[in-house]
């Protein structure tokens, strides 16, 4: 059966079924540019040499572990066009519906409109990638620069994202390996465009 919203194919989600997302726990997450476009520097060396838009998402993203108190941050990479964390949800427990995928939200009993669960990997995210394209297209503001601003015609970001409950301490030191070994790995890399 052929699965569609608003005539297009839905994804499946890869979403630990049953799982509450804004459970404390530790999140494996990784967020891809539109279309895997390099827009945040390239890789030389082995090493991530950013350019002003990556280090401006770079910026937006260790703020807001300042700005969230719930949130700390384990390992993290950008790359030229994608970014690695580990994101530790570490709050009071408080019980909250089953989360969504991406832009996708529930519907709470007596509401009529569709919200994302605070303080949840999905309303951090959408936080996250919101800022970026708002800091991005007030620098290119700044800068006096003829680019492209960014926007629905003109997406910086993948809709959706991927993510990983990680569930034991080695499964934690294997995902840490990998982010802090990816730009070594970029030549290998299934998002680097040249594969």
């Amino acid at each position: 059966m052929e699965d569609k919203y608003k005539n297009k194919f839905r994804i499946a989600s890869n979403r630990l079924q049953g799982w509450n997302y804004t459970n404390n726990g530790h999140y494996y997450i990784t967020i891809v540019t539109s279309n895997r476009i390099n827009f945040f520097g390239n890789i030389e060396n082995n090493e991530m040499i950013m350019n002003d838009v990556g280090q401006i998402v770079s910026d937006v993203f260790l703020k807001s572990f300042e700005i969230r108190r719930e949130l700390i941050l384990g390992s993290y990479i950008l790359m030229p066009n994608h970014l690695h964390a580990i994101v530790i949800i570490d709050k009071p427990h408080t019980i909250n519906p089953v989360e969504t995928h991406g832009r996708a939200s529930l519907q709470r009993q007596g509401q009529s409109h569709l919200i994302r669960a605070p303080r949840s990997i999905s309303s951090f995210i959408a936080g996250f990638k919101s800022s970026t394209i708002k800091h991005i297209d007030n620098w290119i503001d700044q800068k006096g620069l003829s680019m492209q601003k960014f926007n629905r015609n003109n997406p910086l970001w993948q809709a959706n994202y991927y993510d990983h409950l990680i569930r034991n301490h080695a499964e934690y030191q294997r995902i840490a390996l990998y982010i802090e070994n990816n730009p070594a790995q970029w030549c290998y890399d299934k998002m680097n465009p040249a594969n």
